[in-house]
């Protein structure tokens, strides 16, 4: 398959080093840069109001005439999220399986991608000729049909990038991973494997799919109640295992949620979910039914559902409530940093008069492989070099660990920090350089316009609120014509505490007159005298420090 000598080969990772989602990783082979997923991170507890997070395109940017492919390993957001930011500044083919890139168009729609995306679909038989490599696929198992890895064919060997899989010994036909191509690409030659890390902390093996369709089995056997089935948007296996089940037990299915319905028309569509004609009924009819004939399957705004449970438990959602005897099955994990408000959610369902069914049982398992599975992959594929991806640091540790113990040389495994340039020189790997990395934060439609000041602002303002100082001046004498007037928001409530507010009246005013008084004065040194010694005077009061923005006008 190798048409040339190749000369240089560069791996950079932009994203998914350190961190969970945001996975973008380049392969430089030669001038060529080839991109593989482009996927997006949710929020962090501290990223007040944004929406998304992905990782910084700079290096993209800079060199984008010699980026020649992208390449997608399947449909889940932090794989694909980001494709339409990348695109908006290289314009190159994209491929990747046909699930994979139907979610990905409608991705590119939802984020009204106004460009044209040359969507190239390929399967795993499928290879990519391209000047200075070939570009091959496996089939891999996952929670979503049509995962991939990816195989760069250099002349030094392969580089092979795993994307998400396990191995599920009962994995049904759409999730069968190609075991025997993936070990006839470990006996042609691996350079380096840069592999999934999620689950590297844990021992053993990822539990069966099959052991989570028998327990939901029960649990819908043994309710006296609607079911109420919380899942992941994108998690078309368990979709698949609900209408199973929710089939065998005598029960309709009524979807809720704008991403799981586009995620599931797709899939349903492609083939790629079967279910009756007759099991699925609109969210409307569900009172036409009785309660035991019932499974609502559900999600939220961003295809995650504990927020939509929430507004459920409060009896607050649009569509569905919680009532007494539902049950609750909340068939996903937390997103990283928001496990606390999912136990919360759990005692609101509780209070609701629910029962709730999560993580004890194996109503849910995730998706990525555990120790064993990592050292199957490393075994199969018999790599030369090893970088452990897809995971917080943590994790790259524990993977690094398992690849140890598969025989791997220490010298052998490298854990890159995001940007760093690892390269293959002289028959060995080392790290050369690096470029620029970070996270480029999505708020509304603006693309990086918040950053780190914005940030703190709106923390100081979500902590200690805002005051408002509101002067009047007239403009000839610079007298005060009106106010000092203060407004209060998230500070103090002000019915209740008018000595404090009249206090801080009377300081403005005195401030006022004395630059006022003077015969010049200029307005940002007033202005900042204000914000000083009010702020210095509430905190001595309240031991609070909101911010100030004072108001000068002239009439």
């Amino acid at each position: 398959m190798i048409k040339k000598k190749n000369t240089s080969i560069k791996l950079i990772t932009l994203g998914g080093i350190g961190e969970i989602g945001k996975n973008m990783y380049l392969v430089e082979v030669d001038k060529d840069i080839f991109i593989v997923d482009a996927g997006i991170m949710f929020p962090e507890e501290g990223m007040l109001g944004i929406d998304m997070v992905i990782p910084d395109l700079t290096y993209l940017k800079d060199n984008k005439e010699r980026v020649k492919a992208i390449f997608l390993t399947h449909g889940h957001e932090d794989h694909i999220g980001a494709l339409s930011y990348v695109l908006r500044h290289v314009n190159v083919p994209v491929y990747g399986t046909k699930l994979t890139l139907a979610l990905a168009q409608a991705k590119l729609k939802e984020q009204e991608f106004r460009g044209t995306a040359n969507l190239i679909e390929v399967d795993s038989d499928t290879i990519v000729e391209l000047d200075a490599v070939n570009v091959s696929f496996f089939r891999t198992n996952h929670s979503i049909p049509d995962s991939v890895g990816v195989c760069i064919h250099t002349s030094e060997g392969i580089i092979v990038y795993t994307g998400d899989f396990k191995f599920d010994q009962a994995a049904t036909k759409l999730y069968k991973p190609e075991i025997g191509k993936m070990a006839a690409i470990g006996d042609r030659g691996v350079l380096c494997l840069l592999s999934d890390s999620t689950e590297a902390e844990r021992p053993g093996y990822t539990t069966s799919e099959a052991i989570v369709e028998r327990e939901l089995s029960n649990a819908l056997y043994n309710a006296p109640g609607r079911i109420i089935a919380a899942c992941f948007a994108s998690d078309i296996n368990r979709i698949q295992h609900i209408f199973d089940v929710a089939r065998e037990n005598g029960r309709k299915v009524a979807v809720v949620g704008k991403s799981l319905e586009r995620i599931y028309h797709i899939a349903l569509d492609l083939g790629y979910l079967e279910v009756a004609e007759d099991a699925i009924i609109p969210i409307s009819e569900i009172k036409d039914y009785q309660d035991r004939e019932i499974v609502v399957l559900m999600t939220g705004s961003q295809g995650e559902p504990i927020e939509a449970l929430q507004k459920m438990a409060k009896q607050t959602h649009k569509l569905v409530n919680i009532q007494k005897e539902d049950t609750v099955l909340i068939a996903a994990s937390p997103l990283r940093g928001s496990e606390v408000f999912l136990f919360k959610t759990i005692d609101m369902l509780f209070r609701a008069g629910a029962n709730v069914i999560s993580g004890k049982r194996a109503i849910h398992v995730s998706s990525h492989g555990s120790q064993e599975e990592l050292k199957f992959m490393i075994n199969l594929m018999k790599p030369k070099f090893f970088i452990p991806v897809h995971g917080e640091y943590r994790m790259l540790k524990a993977h690094r660990k398992v690849a140890l113990e598969c025989g791997l040389a220490d010298e052998k495994i490298f854990i890159p920090d995001r940007g760093d340039v690892v390269e293959w020189k002289e028959g060995t790997l080392s790290i050369t350089g690096k470029v620029s990395s970070g996270n480029v934060l999505i708020d509304g439609i603006g693309v990086g316009d918040v950053g780190n000041i914005v940030l703190r602002d709106r923390k100081l303002l979500s902590q200690d609120g805002i005051l408002i100082v509101v002067v009047t001046l007239t403009k000839q004498e610079k007298k005060i014509a009106a106010g000092p007037e203060i407004i209060s928001r998230g500070f103090v409530y002000v019915r209740e505490s008018e000595k404090l507010m009249d206090d801080s009246t009377k300081l403005v005013r005195e401030i006022v007159e004395r630059n006022t008084a003077k015969s010049s004065f200029e307005w940002a040194s007033l202005k900042q005298e204000i914000r000083d010694e009010l702020n210095r005077s509430l905190f001595e009061k309240t031991k609070r420090r909101p911010m100030i923005l004072p108001i000068i006008m002239e009439v």
